[in-house]
């Protein structure tokens, strides 16, 4: 039987406990499943000064067999599938069969990154005899990396595998409200034999963890994907020190569904793929902007669909959604959903808490939301669609360009000339037509505008983990 794992720090390739800790919560009926250990000063100086000799070592490892430990750890992570399911299940909530995709697509990222790692290629560049220049790719050095709470698996996975890929250490900061993904990553490096240092894992309070991190000197680089305004604050904090950074940060994606599709079917699709996560995902389509002649079939439909899925206990069978992160995502949601209605939004599905144990709340469905309503300009973070009518396709690129973020945006349509104008329009760094899905392990992710800058994933990815040098070289 799956057990939830002792949680612990692992620095400079062994695995230690904390003098203190913070509870790690099963967000389905509240009960405390284990604790998370908070790192000391003395914890992350030591991860510091081993990163630092872990990169001596990786950095000069051939990509060869760089690519051979990352393709065994992953293979190790595959085995052990259920057991890393389960635990991310307990402490996130997600449906089992949701974490076991997650798994996967973890493992599909290291997969990934540990080929592109064997193509980071440099160059010679023509010039006149006697002399070479020549470029080079060469790993930045140590990462200090941040990983959110939405995705225990998947999320470090995407860090630790462009920084190993490229041959960098890296300090990795898991979120503490699920940890147990990080440490599953860890375990299979571990065992997968990866040098000491090269891979250092700790937990604590995000800002004295960030703040003592980012300004010590063996970081070269850092990396974070959460919320815009802590990402603010971290590259404000990066640039202090003239360190470059990588940030994923939030979105508020629009949906566009022009008159030439079947509104029944888009909003089925839709519905299911916005409770995914429990809408706790940055690329959640989220805000719907619908040409007229579909709207009210669309609405319907979404609505009907919505109402149909089974909230529960992630380990139930036949569960669709579970439930949200903590009591602050409740008490967002509620806030949020008052405030569309006081401001004249129709309420069609959820908009209430579900049960007072567990953290559990209804897909909602709004239609008809105006612009000043908080939903239209906050990330809601959780299981609620913002659905309105829209007349042309200028009018419905316009309103899904309105916001400061541009993580991903979606949209549906038949016509080549619909699609071509909307892929020139739409101010996103992922785009997506006639499918909600936002990145694979192949393409680059990232945002334009408030939602960050730089690139995880595909051939893009590796290359913020790499410093470019140019050689010139005089032959004798």
């Amino acid at each position: 039987m799956a057990q939830y794992p002792d949680l612990q720090l692992y620095i400079g390739g062994s695995w230690r406990k904390a003098a203190s800790g913070l509870p790690v919560i099963n967000p389905a009926d509240e009960t405390v499943i284990g604790t998370v250990p908070v790192a000391t000063r003395a914890d992350l100086d030591d991860a510091l000064v081993a990163a630092a000799e872990g990169l001596k070592v990786w950095s000069r490892t051939a990509p060869a067999k760089r690519a051979e430990i990352m393709l065994k750890a992953a293979a190790l992570m595959r085995e052990r599938i259920e057991e890393i399911a389960f635990a991310i299940t307990l402490e996130h909530g997600k449906p089992i069969a949701q974490a076991r995709l997650e798994v996967i697509r973890g493992c599909e990222f290291f997969e990934w990154d540990a080929a592109e790692g064997l193509r980071t290629y440099g160059r010679v560049i023509p010039s006149e005899p006697g002399i070479k220049y020549i470029v080079l790719h060469r790993p930045i050095g140590v990462v200090a990396a941040f990983s959110p709470w939405n995705f225990p698996m998947s999320q470090p996975a995407r860090k630790i595998g462009g920084a190993l890929a490229a041959g960098c250490s890296i300090i990795i900061k898991a979120a503490e409200e699920t940890p147990a993904g990080a440490q599953h990553i860890v375990r299979a490096f571990h065992d997968a034999g990866l040098p000491p240092g090269v891979l250092n894992l700790v937990f604590g309070v995000p800002a004295e963890i960030s703040e003592y991190l980012i300004p010590q000197d063996p970081v070269r680089l850092v990396a974070f994907t959460g919320s815009t305004a802590v990402g603010k604050r971290l590259t404000e904090m990066a640039g202090r020190h003239v360190k470059p950074v990588l940030m994923e940060l939030g979105g508020h994606a629009p949906v566009i569904v022009c008159d030439d599709v079947d509104p029944v079917e888009t909003a089925v699709m839709s519905a299911v793929r916005k409770m995914r996560n429990a809408g706790q995902v940055c690329t959640s389509p989220t805000r719907f902007f619908v040409q007229e002649p579909l709207y009210d079939r669309f609405v319907r439909a979404f609505a009907e669909k919505a109402r149909a899925i089974t909230v529960g206990n992630g380990l139930d069978a036949g569960t669709d959604m579970g439930p949200l992160a903590n009591h602050r995502r409740i008490e967002a949601m509620e806030t949020l959903v008052a405030d569309a209605r006081a401001k004249g939004a129709r309420l069609l599905a959820g908009g209430e808490r579900l049960g007072n144990r567990g953290y559990f709340f209804a897909p909602t469905v709004l239609a008809d939301v105006p612009d000043e309503a908080r939903a239209m300009s906050e990330e809601p973070f959780g299981p609620l669609a913002l659905i309105n009518p829209v007349k042309t396709l200028d009018e419905a690129l316009a309103k899904a360009n309105a916001l400061p973020f541009g993580l991903a945006a979606y949209a549906f349509t038949h016509s080549a000339r619909n699609a071509d104008r909307l892929a020139e329009g739409i101010e996103a760094g992922n785009f997506s037509i006639n499918t909600l899905e936002a990145s694979v392990a192949e393409t680059p992710f990232g945002g334009v505008k408030e939602s960050g800058f730089g690139r995880e994933g595909g051939a893009e990815g590796l290359s913020h983990y790499t410093v470019v040098k140019n050689v010139s070289h005089r032959l004798a």
